[in-house]
C-alpha cells in the first residue's frame, strides 16, 4: 500500500504542486508601477535629450515665429491690397457718373443746338418778311413781295409766297393764286401747277402763304412762278429761278 501511494507520488498521476511568492500582491503590483514608471521618465529624457541634440526644437520654434511673421504681413498687404480695390472701384465709378453727366449734357448741347439753329431760322424767315411788309416808293396795290422756293430731299419744294396791299384803308381783297413749276423731265420740257389749282387769297393788309409740291420722278426744277389774280384779272406776278 505504501509502495502503491510512493509510486502514485512520483507519476504523472501525482497532485499538482502550486508555487506561490512570499511577497503579498500589493507590494508587487507598487514595484511593478515603480519599474513603468522609472521607464517611460528614461524613455521621455531620451527624447527631450535627443531634440536638445539635434536642435529640432528650436528651429521648429524660429520656423514657426517665422511664419506667424509672414502670415502677419499677408494680412497687412491683403489689407492694402483690398483698400487700393475699393479706392479703384470709387474712382471707376466717379469716372462713370462724370463721363454719363458729360453724355447728358453734351445731348443737351445739341438739342439746345438745334432748338436755337430752328428758333434763328424763323427769326430770320420773319424778318425776311416784315422787310417785305415795307411799301416800295411809289407803290400802290396788290403786290407779291416775297417768293421762295427750297428743293428738299430731291422728291418736293417746300414754297412760300407773300402778298401785301400797300395802300392804307384799302378794302378787303379777295382773289386767287396760282403756283407753276417748271423744268425738265427726262431731258424734256416740263410744266405743272399746284394739284389743287388756284388758292383763294383773301387779306386786307398782308397775307403769307405757303406749302409742299411733290415733284414727280426724274424732273429737275429749274424755275418757279406765282400769279396773284382778281377774277381774270392779274394783279402781280413774280418769278424765280432754282
Amino acid at each position: 500500500m505504501r509502495l502503491r501511494l510512493l509510486i502514485r507520488r512520483l507519476t504523472v498521476s501525482a497532485p499538482r504542486m502550486a508555487v506561490r511568492s512570499a511577497m503579498p500582491w500589493p507590494f508587487r503590483w507598487l514595484a511593478l508601477a515603480i519599474v513603468f514608471g522609472f521607464c517611460a521618465a528614461l524613455a521621455l529624457w531620451a527624447f527631450e535629450f535627443g531634440k536638445d541634440i539635434a536642435g529640432l526644437e528650436r528651429g521648429s520654434k524660429q520656423e514657426l515665429q517665422q511664419v506667424r511673421t509672414e502670415l502677419a504681413a499677408l494680412q497687412v498687404e491683403l489689407v492694402a491690397v483690398k483698400t487700393a480695390h475699393e479706392q479703384a472701384q470709387s474712382v471707376a465709378n466717379t469716372v462713370d457718373t462724370l463721363l454719363t453727366t458729360e453724355k447728358v449734357a453734351q445731348e443737351t448741347l445739341l438739342a439746345q443746338n438745334k432748338q436755337l439753329e430752328t428758333e434763328n431760322r424763323s427769326l430770320r424767315d420773319d424778318l425776311g418778311f416784315f422787310e417785305q411788309l415795307i411799301p416800295a416808293p411809289g407803290g400802290g396795290g396788290i403786290a407779291i413781295r416775297g417768293l421762295q422756293g427750297e428743293l428738299r430731299n430731291e422728291h418736293e419744294i417746300r414754297w412760300q409766297v407773300l402778298v401785301i396791299q400797300a395802300n392804307k384803308n384799302a378794302p378787303e381783297f379777295n382773289g386767287q393764286l396760282e403756283l407753276s413749276f417748271s423744268g425738265l423731265q427726262g431731258g424734256k420740257p416740263w410744266l405743272s401747277t399746284l394739284p389743287g389749282g388756284p388758292q383763294a387769297v383773301k387779306l386786307k393788309q398782308y397775307g403769307r402763304m405757303e406749302g409742299v409740291f411733290e415733284l414727280p420722278p426724274q424732273v429737275v426744277v429749274k424755275g418757279l412762278s406765282a400769279k396773284v389774280m382778281e377774277g381774270s384779272v392779274v394783279k402781280s406776278v413774280q418769278s424765280i429761278k432754282l
